[in-house]
């Protein structure tokens, strides 16, 4: 009798382990890539294309490049731009030329000779007019003269001083304020020049090539299109029912004709919408025919296996056990080890 008894547990236990070892469902869905597009963003005649479709690459190869003839005119005026807003601002912090300040100078100093003559005539005019020989007249031509004189150096005195002054603070703020600007655009047809060559931005395989060498080509406008390993994934439709047994970062398994050993997955994208709608009504006898795509992203070492529409065969990896049928197995072997 208690092996009959322990007959009901044996078969739950053995039906939840049958459950537990049901393979996991497959999806139907292809490889796909997301190729990166390299352009210029300068317009201009493609000079050289370096590569060909199919080929393979290593980041910062040479790909293409344009005529750098028109944006190395540019890049030259820019330069000769910023020079002479150099010298400009070079100028502004400095006086007048050294000849100029030397002819003030001779000036300040023919002007002070001529002060001292006039003051000397002024006092010899003050000593005759005591003396009665000059009018009163004369002694004020004598005064007039040599406060003209006295004038005359103050003004020179002034002018050298000025001549020895750079320019203004604001001129010269102004030169500083062009020489950043030529500067800056200076970087900027040099930043051109340097877009006129393109390399690969990753390692890849060369997917397509858009002009020959000889076209004229847009700025901005895709010259060659990369394959890298990062951005092939594979695509495929999940059954509404099963969409709740994926999460995003979940492994797949990948499997296609002539790959080998299955490709392990990340799932990288659950559409929160259906890929399509079918027109029925939204039951619960009809709700299993609504499909959403999901997105699964191997490693780029892996990803080299897999080939842009090459049909696919996906498999969620299974699980450990439940928690309850190990609880189930565990009270049955443990019932029929009893006596």
């Amino acid at each position: 009798m208690p092996r009959l008894a322990l007959l009901p547990v044996t078969i739950a236990a053995l039906a939840l382990s049958a459950c537990g070892d049901k393979p996991p469902p497959a999806w139907s869905g292809y490889a796909e890539g997301d190729p990166v597009y390299v352009a210029a963003p300068v317009a201009g005649q493609l000079m050289a294309l370096n590569v060909q479709r199919g080929d393979t690459v290593d980041a910062g190869a040479s790909l293409f490049s344009i005529d750098v003839t028109p944006v190395s005119a540019a890049r030259a005026e820019a330069d000769a731009r910023l020079a002479a807003a150099r010298a400009e601002q070079a100028d502004a912090a400095k006086g007048r030329r050294p000849d100029e300040i030397a002819m003030n100078r001779a000036q300040l100093a023919q002007a002070r000779a001529q002060s001292a003559l006039a003051d000397s005539d002024l006092a010899r005019q003050q000593q005759l007019i005591g003396q009665g020989f000059i009018s009163a007249s004369r002694l004020d031509d004598a005064r007039a003269a040599a406060a003209q004189a006295r004038q005359r150096v103050r003004e020179l005195e002034s002018s050298l001083r000025v001549a020895e002054l750079p320019a203004r603070a604001d001129q010269q703020a102004a030169a500083r304020a062009n020489t950043e600007a030529a500067s800056a655009a200076l970087a900027q047809q040099q930043w051109r020049e340097s877009q006129t060559r393109q390399s690969a931005p990753a390692a890849g395989l060369v997917d397509d090539t858009f002009f020959r060498v000889g076209e004229y080509v847009n700025a901005g406008q895709p010259v060659v299109s990369l394959l890298p390993p990062s951005q092939r994934k594979a695509r495929f439709y999940v059954p509404e029912p099963e969409l709740a047994s994926l999460r995003q970062g979940q492994p797949v398994q990948l499997s296609c004709d002539g790959c080998g050993a299955p490709i392990l997955a990340r799932v990288s994208y659950i559409s929160p919408q259906p890929e399509y709608t079918p027109p029925v009504i939204y039951s619960n006898s009809q709700r299993a025919r609504l499909v959403f795509l999901v997105e699964a992203r191997p490693e780029p070492s892996q990803a080299l296996r897999l080939h842009p529409g090459q049909p696919l065969e996906v498999r969620a990896i299974a699980t450990a056990p439940s928690s309850a049928s190990s609880a189930a197995s565990s009270a049955a072997v443990s019932a029929a080890s009893r006596p």
